[in-house]
């Protein structure tokens, strides 16, 4: 098996050899698919799937339509995904260079997506979701995603999934952390990014469920090695309170799962100690992609192509007139969009491309015009 997994003996016969470079994304695919985890290709080097096959690219249809998986193509990303052994050989034999994709709802998972991106917090309502901070609270110390899971953790009287060692932990390339769960009563939890204003557990934390896949663990992209933490390498059952978290937040009506409890008064300080301000960026962002996560609402219509092409041309106006970052305000919007249409990933980076360079072409400035 690979050697970035380090499998224990019941994962695997300490007889077996470690394989080749050509040979891990084919090990890592097969490994996956016989813990019951659907798999599909990713694309050399990258996080988004492998691209679609020429008449997928040419002629708009949804994955249910196509015929492509028939005659063992991966077209439509995580919807190709497949625990046939021999498909498996035949996708990851041909292409050793793929990465390895998890379908998460098929595969019954539950991954909190824990982000360190060095960006300043949103307005305080989109930091807790459902949570009140007060503006006499300095935030001045929270910085990321793995602030914010603490201090949710904490005010339910709970350790941090971070630190949850009874789980699969995968460390990724941007120094996030990937904490896998499984559902153990067969709910189809839904996904979010972020503070993705439709549906969200905090700001910095992506749940990666129901229409949405994982990086899987050994994989490596042009930025680094996805790597395991500890021994564990298998999902814990997603833990009661964190279920409650998602229910309350929008992920899914569960009327049998009690609601959370109240935040006691001293649990409080949890989030004294946390610290931060509004961000002029953060909010701009969410101005602008807010119609874009809205998309996600119905599973198809609403415009879509239009709504996003519309916002990567903002914000490409944005950049240019020197008031967002691009690289910013790029991930922010390619995560909102594939969020809301997931499985389009190609269709997506088609007109993030189109639209943010038009933008860019003409700046955005303070008055509202463009010169």
């Amino acid at each position: 098996m690979p050697a970035e997994l380090q499998f224990s003996c019941s994962d695997s016969r300490p007889s077996d050899p470690d394989p080749s470079d050509a040979e891990r994304s084919l090990s890592i695919a097969s490994w996956c698919a016989r813990r019951g985890w659907p798999v599909h290709p990713l694309a050399p080097g990258r996080k988004t799937p492998a691209a679609n096959c020429g008449h997928c690219r040419a002629n708009s249809h949804s994955p249910e339509a196509c015929t492509c998986y028939a005659v063992g193509r991966w077209c439509h990303g995580f919807h190709a995904a497949t625990l046939d052994q021999e498909r498996i050989h035949h996708w990851w034999g041909s292409r050793p260079d793929f990465g390895v994709g998890v379908s998460c709802g098929p595969a019954g998972l539950v991954v909190i997506d824990i982000d360190a991106h060095p960006v300043a917090p949103p307005a305080r309502d989109r930091i807790l979701p459902g949570i009140p901070i007060a503006g006499h609270v300095d935030l001045t110390g929270l910085a990321n995603g793995f602030h914010t899971i603490g201090i949710l953790a904490a005010l339910r009287g709970h350790p941090s999934p971070a630190d949850d060692s009874t789980t699969l932990r995968v460390r990724t390339p941007s120094g996030g952390l990937h904490v896998w769960y499984r559902v153990g009563d067969g709910r189809s939890w839904m996904s979010s990014v972020g503070s993705n204003p439709s549906r969200a557990l905090a700001w910095q934390i992506d749940v990666r469920a129901v229409g949405s896949y994982i990086i899987a663990p050994g994989t490596t992209t042009r930025h680094g090695t996805y790597r395991p933490l500890g021994d564990t390498r298998v999902p814990a059952p997603l833990p009661l309170w964190l279920a409650q978290e998602l229910q309350r937040t929008g992920h899914l009506p569960a009327p049998h799962i009690p609601a959370p409890r109240p935040v006691p008064p001293r649990a409080q300080q949890a989030i004294y100690a946390a610290g931060g301000g509004r961000s002029r960026i953060q909010k701009t962002l969410e101005l602008v992609l807010a119609p874009v996560a809205a998309c996600g609402q119905v599973s198809e219509g609403a415009g879509f192509s239009d709504t996003l092409n519309r916002a990567a041309f903002t914000l490409g106006g944005l950049v240019a007139a020197g008031r967002l970052p691009r690289e910013q305000a790029e991930e922010a919007l390619h995560e909102t969009a594939v969020a809301s249409r997931p499985g389009q990933e190609r269709r997506i980076e088609q007109i993030i491309r189109s639209g943010f360079e038009a933008g860019l072409s003409k700046p955005l400035h303070g008055n509202g015009r463009r010169v």
